[in-house]
């Protein structure tokens, strides 16, 4: 037992401070030398430094938010693979890369919907998981305009595809306890979705503030 302890630690660290780390403020500091809560929209959101920087640096920053969430959920899985549990590994990691996301120690436990660490996490849990997810967020977040209830739609069905598809029992109690994580943070969000006062996307003018992550 003692040996799992020692391997999970580690990568509940990892995890969590990769997901709590904002590429956008760093790269806004050291690369571009400002601050993103002092321009645009004041948020270290990828909205504000698409807004900022450009279509060519939200692309790069999109990519590097995607390396930041899958290698920490790999290196997890590779550590329990010394236990033959690399998929647990994968599992656990891929919870904590999450409870940065969306609770980061770096801007006061304040974090935003997460969809696209979510859609990696999925991904490395499980494909189909991580097919589905990515299929259902992009939609919902599409056609009804609401970004929150993408992430929403893409943890309910991560639990349900885990649920179906996962024959280890530890990785879809993971799974689901991820799913509930992103839920759990969008209660809110669920309360402005009933009372029609969520921000909805729009495609007319301003495209880049209405993918604020407002929670």
């Amino acid at each position: 037992m003692i040996v799992y302890w020692i391997l999970l630690l580690p990568t509940a660290f990892i995890a969590y401070v990769c997901g709590s780390i904002s590429t956008q403020a760093l790269a806004g500091q050291f690369v571009f030398h400002s601050d993103l809560r002092k321009l645009g929209r004041g948020n270290v959101w990828l909205s504000n430094f698409r807004r900022i920087y450009g279509i060519k640096g939200f692309l790069l920053l999109s990519l590097v938010e995607i390396l930041k969430a899958l290698i920490p959920i790999l290196l997890g899985g590779l550590l329990l693979s010394i236990r033959s549990h690399g998929d647990v590994g994968r599992a656990f990691a891929a919870f904590c890369v999450m409870l940065g996301r969306l609770y980061p120690v770096f801007n006061r436990f304040r974090g935003c919907h997460g969809t696209l660490a979510l859609v990696v996490a999925s991904f490395c849990i499980d494909p189909s998981a991580g097919f589905a997810v990515a299929v259902l967020a992009a939609g919902l977040s599409w056609f009804t305009r609401y970004l929150s209830l993408g992430a929403l739609g893409g943890a309910v069905v991560l639990i349900a595809t885990c649920v179906l598809v996962v024959d280890q029992q530890l990785v879809v109690i993971l799974a689901a306890l991820t799913g509930a994580l992103v839920i759990f943070r969008h209660l809110k969000a669920i309360g402005r979705l009933t009372r029609r006062q969520e921000p909805r996307l729009s495609f007319r003018e301003d495209l880049s503030y209405k993918f604020d992550e407002r929670l």
